[in-house]
């Protein structure tokens, strides 16, 4: 797709100095022997997860039985008329509000036409000259700091089907249900410099929707698409001696972050390598092969003028009341990046822990629960970086499918806490709750699992595995302390995990260190 932001990424790539856009691309680079800077855009679409689609009645369901979600409006039989799904609208504003766009007060919608066999009416109903929002900014963390990448222009329109190439050996098969799909797209300035940048930003921005519940942004499903704008600017290499920037190329179908990253290091590298061997390269759209790991050509990249773009004449100019975008507006919620900042402000956490909590909103709202209920940060952070994420990761499940609240996980904790159970037991204990949903207290109480802290029984442990380990002891005190860790494990495994470790560590030193 081709609208300003991609134009002007086009106008800057016919210079012939760095000077003239210093906001555009990174810091120069080197490559065998060429200096150079990246120079990217994205247009990044999402879907919005409201109930029926943009235009009509239709559910609006991933996963559904091909053509199932279809009626003479998203198929454009004549004698239909679209009506606009309020909902769509809310969603689109209240997405352009956290990325920090300017809200426009009138906007319209356009038709946009092109020949596909995926769209059924021969056009699509977008935006064209007066976008619904302008003007954001996602800030993304990078090696020299945090960046703000600028957000041209983002618009609401209508998602076309789907064509199935690999379903049928005799041709392509069409999908309909997609079809009507509201559809939000992002244009970037061309402000992100390298691979890694790109998926930076796509990661932020893909959190921030997440925090606003309008989308569930699964790149596995659709929901989340990307078009990269790649060019590079090559110190030296125009014909006049000044700096030479090649053409665009639009990179289609990357479908994970890591596609994204793979096809700019790719189209990257073609550049610079078409640069030095005096190549001419053009302005196309490009298929990024996953299979193969490298881009194919597909088309020459539309312009504007290509898809005659004119007034939708079906649907009424919008107008937007102040008073209606600030009641959008007050249903924003606390964004991820400020609520990493804030844990790190508030409760002490190191940046990464406060980043892997944030990154899920339910994740980041569970932790806090059992903070409330009087656990350290640190020790919550710990505890669900660690065994709460690995059972998630692990199950394929999300915190929404956790057996128990926050409080039982506060609850077992604080046994650590107060020296009730060890972390090893926490750990049982911790299982049996993912796999029962019981109290932790009820759990320790029955299978009998409180912690030892009788000195007696602990000196007697001690003794026992000193006996029964000289190897071992030698070792430690012939200088190799880490044979005191080894020596605790065999402590607890002979006590079943229940011996209080700090303690075991505390009896096994003064026993070694004392004179024979």
């Amino acid at each position: 797709m081709n609208h300003p932001a991609t134009a002007s990424q086009a106008q800057s790539a016919r210079g012939t100095g760095t000077a003239a856009v210093p906001a555009v691309g990174g810091a120069w680079q080197e490559r065998d022997g060429l200096r150079y800077r990246v120079i990217v855009g994205l247009e990044v679409h999402v879907e919005l997860r409201t109930r029926s689609k943009i235009f009509c009645n239709c559910p609006n369901e991933f996963g559904a039985a091909p053509n199932t979600h279809i009626c003479p409006v998203c198929m454009g039989l004549p004698g239909t008329l679209p009506v606009l799904n309020e909902e769509a609208l809310e969603y689109a504003v209240l997405a352009a509000l956290a990325l920090n766009c300017r809200i426009a007060r009138e906007t319209k919608f356009d038709r946009k036409n092109y020949t596909y066999p995926d769209l059924p009416k021969g056009y699509q109903i977008s935006q064209y000259d007066q976008p619904l929002a302008t003007g954001g900014w996602v800030e993304i963390d990078t090696p020299g700091g945090s960046k703000r990448v600028r957000i041209r222009r983002l618009h609401l329109e209508e998602d076309a089907g789907k064509s199935l190439h690999d379903q049928d050996a005799t041709g392509t098969l069409l999908d309909f249900n997609r079809a009507g799909v509201p559809l939000i797209e992002i244009v970037t300035e061309p402000d992100i410099a390298s691979a890694e940048e790109a998926r930076a930003f796509l990661q932020e921005l893909r959190t921030a929707i997440l925090y606003t519940g309008v989308s569930d942004v699964r790149m596995e499903e659709g929901s989340l698409r990307c078009d990269a704008n790649v060019n590079v600017c090559v110190a030296g290499a125009a014909p006049d001696g000044g700096d030479l920037r090649t053409p665009i190329t639009e990179i289609k179908n990357l479908n994970s972050f890591r596609s994204v990253v793979r096809a700019i290091e790719y189209e990257v590298q073609r550049h610079l390598e078409a640069v030095r061997r005096g190549e001419p390269l053009a302005r196309e759209t490009r298929h990024w092969d996953e299979q193969k790991g490298r881009t194919r050509p597909s088309r020459g990249k539309e312009e504007a003028h290509d898809y005659r773009y004119f007034p939708e004449p079906d649907l009424p100019r919008l107008v937007l009341t102040e008073e209606w975008v600030e009641g959008i507006r007050a249903r924003l919620p606390e964004l991820p990046r400020q609520r990493r900042e804030r844990y790190v402000r508030e409760y002490g956490l190191p940046a990464y822990d406060a980043g892997v909590l944030t990154a899920d909103r339910a994740l980041a709202d569970f932790f806090e629960a059992v903070v409330a209920a009087g656990v350290v940060p640190k020790a919550a952070s710990n505890w669900l970086m660690s065994e709460l994420l690995a059972h998630l990761n692990a199950s394929g499940k999300s915190v929404a499918d956790l057996p128990f609240g926050p409080g039982d996980l506060a609850d077992l904790l604080k046994l650590i806490d107060k020296g009730t159970i060890s972390g090893k037991i926490a750990k049982q204990v911790f299982a049996e709750m993912l796999e029962t949903g019981r109290h932790p207290e009820a759990i320790v109480k029955e299978r009998g699992l409180v912690q030892v802290t009788d000195e007696g029984q602990l000196v007697a442990w001690v003794e026992q595995v000193i006996a029964e380990n000289p190897e071992a002891v030698a070792n430690y005190r012939g200088g190799k302390t880490n044979a005191l860790s080894f020596l605790v494990g065999q402590v607890m495994r002979l006590s079943r995990g229940k011996a209080n470790p700090q303690r075991v560590n505390e009896l096994l030193r003064q026993r070694l260190d004392a004179p024979e």
